[in-house]
């Protein structure tokens, strides 16, 4: 009998521990998909008019 008692607290404390887990790597995954969108959402609103550097003109012969 304790035997069995003891494969039911084990097997309680594995199905917690499965379960914090999943807890975590689903909160990981929501974490990495809202980097994802600032990151998209800043990218939108950048505009790249202002040139760096020297401006290239054409070759002369």
């Amino acid at each position: 009998m304790f035997e069995y008692e003891l494969h039911h607290v084990r097997s309680a404390e594995l199905i917690r521990e499965a379960q914090n887990e999943r807890q975590a790597r689903e909160a990981l995954r929501g974490r990495r998909a809202a980097r994802r969108e600032a990151a998209r959402r800043a990218a939108e609103g950048e505009v790249h008019t202002s040139r760096r550097g020297r401006l290239r003109s054409a070759r002369t012969a």
